[in-house]
């Protein structure tokens, strides 16, 4: 990127920054455990709301993940409405369905179940509700959501996007390809509840997917220009608790231990980036989802070694900050060598798992230019990266995660 624009992005950075320390980043009041999905009833008492939405999709109800959270609302005799249309990269038409559904059915309050699909439709239902007058389209960016959307609960069952903590709704318009993020601390949910036996009946490669895209979180979080004392102590906790047991977590979905490490690895990860803002990584993998609807964790986990090799010396010290956090090497190794270890062991991680190391013939070469673009209209000048690249840097990113 030429320097005249570098030091444009950089001064809009340090801006937001400075502004960020006056918006309320508060998390969400959260429940831990096994059977924390009951406090959902006490919770709605509490504050008073009678008629919640519940925000799902297909596979959570095929697999009966919501027979606990329903039976927890009958129990206590409160009327809900089952919206289980979210599909993977929600869309505008999915959102507005559900829209029209909440009111239609009198909702109040809004309850999401599954992975970060549905809790981001649940926030883009929610800001859509208390913005009538604004499209998704005008939430796109920054700080956009005038009013606070309606009381939210976020029960994850997946261990990865960290949706139930920050303050980002993705969304999809299918008639553009864009695939982009409204971005507000209203959107953080009110309350989570992390119940990791909603993770027992995971498939592999949503464990690993999942894993790597909180890995993705915390490692651009840290290593950005916007991070702060707090989010970098979640990042390098949220990072160490993936190396110790994401591996585990994926040769045993009922290793409880394994399962409830994971998912406070992706909170941790969440309430890191939600304040100190991602990379390019994530700008990437949201072109190739608006494109060709490529999962946004496989994404992450294919992009990342790439985009950290490409960062090259800016992103030396803290790269080793987080390899010796996490003992892969010794502590006289210089800060190149320590770098080049812990990107070493994502490569490995990604290997174990079986995700690869870029994506045979995804990228058609007509739309290299656009999704280039897309990437870089993303980033610039919003993410604090440690390096700054323009659309044909990007371009070349692309080219190593897809030749071809």
């Amino acid at each position: 990127m030429n320097p005249f624009r570098t030091f444009g992005c950089r001064v809009y950075q340090n801006i937001l920054f400075v502004a960020s320390s006056f918006l309320d980043f508060s998390e969400p009041e959260l429940f831990e455990g096994v059977g924390s999905v009951k406090e959902v009833a006490s919770l709605l008492g509490k504050k008073n709301k009678i008629k919640p939405m519940v925000v799902t999709d297909p596979g959570i109800v095929s697999l009966g993940l919501e027979k606990g959270l329903i039976a927890a609302l009958e129990e206590a005799k409160i009327p809900y409405t089952m919206f289980d249309k979210v599909c993977p990269n929600p869309t505008f038409d999915v959102v507005e369905e559900a829209v029209a559904a909440y009111k239609k059915e009198n909702c109040d309050c809004l309850i999401s179940l599954g992975g970060g699909s549905s809790i981001d439709t649940a926030k883009s239902v929610g800001a859509r509700i208390s913005n009538p007058r604004k499209s998704l389209s005008e939430l796109k960016g920054v700080l956009k959501v005038s009013k606070r959307p309606p009381y939210s609960i976020a029960i994850p069952t997946t261990a990865g996007t960290g949706s139930e903590t920050t303050v980002a709704a993705v969304v999809v318009n299918p008639k553009t390809k864009d695939k982009f993020s409204i971005s507000d601390p209203k959107l953080i949910p009110d309350a989570a509840i992390l119940d990791n036996s909603l993770l027992s009946g995971l498939p592999q490669k949503i464990i690993s997917s999942t894993g790597m895209d909180a890995l993705t979180h915390a490692v651009e979080s840290y290593i950005g220009r916007s991070s702060t004392k707090k989010t970098k102590k979640y990042a390098l906790e949220s990072i160490a608790l993936i190396k110790d047991n994401l591996y585990e977590f994926y040769l045993d979905k009922n290793n409880e231990k394994a399962r409830e490490a994971m998912q406070k690895a992706s909170y941790l990860a969440g309430v890191s980036f939600t304040r100190a803002y991602v990379g390019y990584v994530h700008a990437l993998a949201h072109a190739l989802g608006g494109y060709y609807n490529t999962p946004h964790g496989l994404a992450n986990a294919v992009i990342l070694p790439h985009c950290l090799k490409a960062y090259g010396s800016k992103a030396y010290k803290r790269l080793a900050e987080i390899s010796d956090y996490i003992g892969l090497t010794k502590t006289d190794v210089g800060e190149k060598e320590k770098s080049e270890a812990f990107i070493a062991w994502i490569e490995e991680m990604n290997k174990k798992m079986d995700i690869p190391v870029s994506f045979d013939h995804l990228i058609k070469e007509e739309d290299l230019e656009g999704l280039a673009k897309h990437a870089d209209k993303e980033a610039n000048p919003l993410y604090p990266v440690p390096k700054e690249f323009d659309a044909n840097e990007l371009k070349q990113i692309l080219l190593e995660v897809s030749p071809l």
